[in-house]
């Protein structure tokens, strides 16, 4: 069986010291950004912003723009402004859907705030994100506007089939891809597009940056059926008795053995004894060696995507990176 191994700092993985010196600077200007001058709307903006993260968005560009042998120019960092302000915005909608009360270890703005001023402040940021983006010219800005209906896509798909055993492993992917991949996918692309790197550049770290937000979603729900509690800062299984029901749950449902008597629990809210039957259930197979076997794939896609960037260290760096997700799953 899988188990939890831990997190892990980006920045002892990527490795490229011009990076983390220049995503300090990134986070004035991001809590910057989204000042508007009034004392109540900035506390709404600026909560999650002060809250912290890991800032993976912001990272992806800037790497992608420097390669770690230069300084990011302004152009570089407000790029991963606007990646980082169009992510927040989508936690604050998503916890308005999931009712969450906690994220970042405070209180969730809806929980704080209510959800009204959630979503309307999910919506401030977005037009940050847009504004920031026409402001880096039409390319940057189109690329952000088809992220954002690659993310509404993603994230209509997974409610669609919320619930439903007869979910395929193509809706699964759409809703991944949509959700998660696609942002970190712009990532990439945004810093080689301030950095005007060639398109051959361009191509192959957009590539990077869709396989490792595939692995990145992989891994997260390899976890949300191996993890502790502790871990996840949630029930494990949750995804299950919420009616998500990602690529292990899909695997076990297929599964010859145990595949009838899960299908008979799903369907339908779990309660807490439900949901660990259901989890037990899932990880009786052999789905979560398939799910990490698929996330290997896709390290594969990864690494050939990097052949074309000529910088060695941020080959070398990116690798690490996303060698460092797979790495959090350990036999």
């Amino acid at each position: 069986m899988l188990l939890y191994g831990g997190g892990v700092n980006p920045h002892e993985r990527l490795r490229l010291a011009s990076v983390e010196t220049d995503l300090a600077q990134l986070e004035t200007l991001l809590a910057d950004s989204v000042i508007f001058g009034d004392a109540y709307l900035d506390s709404v903006t600026t909560h999650l912003i002060y809250a912290g993260g890991k800032r993976l968005r912001p990272i992806l560009a800037v790497a992608s723009a420097t390669g770690g042998e230069r300084r990011a120019t302004r152009d570089d960092l407000m790029g991963g402004v606007a990646l980082e302000l169009m992510h927040l915005a989508s936690l604050y909608h998503d916890d308005v859907m999931d009712e969450a009360v906690v994220r970042r270890n405070v209180d969730s703005v809806n929980a704080r705030y209510g959800n009204l001023i959630a979503i309307v402040a999910g919506d401030y940021l977005m037009a940050r994100s847009a504004a920031i983006a026409a402001d880096l010219g039409t390319e940057v800005a189109g690329l952000l506007a088809r992220t954002l209906a690659w993310l509404t896509r993603g994230q209509v798909s997974e409610v669609r089939t919320a619930y439903s055993t007869a979910r395929s492993e193509q809706d699964y992917f759409e809703a991944i891809e949509g959700k998660t991949a696609s942002l970190m996918s712009s990532s990439c692309r945004v810093g080689a597009l301030t950095a005007h790197l060639p398109l051959d550049q361009t191509e192959g770290l957009s590539e990077f940056g869709r396989c490792f937000g595939m692995i990145y979603q992989l891994r997260d729900d390899v976890l949300d059926l191996t993890a502790t509690e502790n871990q996840l800062g949630k029930p494990a299984g949750q995804d299950l008795a919420e009616g998500i029901y990602n690529l292990p749950t899909l695997f076990a449902l297929a599964d010859d053995k145990v595949g009838d008597e899960l299908r008979d629990l799903l369907g339908r809210p779990l309660n807490d004894d439900e949901r660990e039957r259901a989890r037990k259930l899932v990880i009786a197979t052999d789905a979560i060696e398939h799910t990490v076997g698929a996330a290997q794939s896709y390290l594969t896609l990864a690494k050939t995507s990097l052949e074309v960037v000529p910088s060695a260290a941020l080959q070398e760096g990116f690798n690490s990176l996303i060698e460092s997700l797979l790495d959090d799953l350990v036999v």
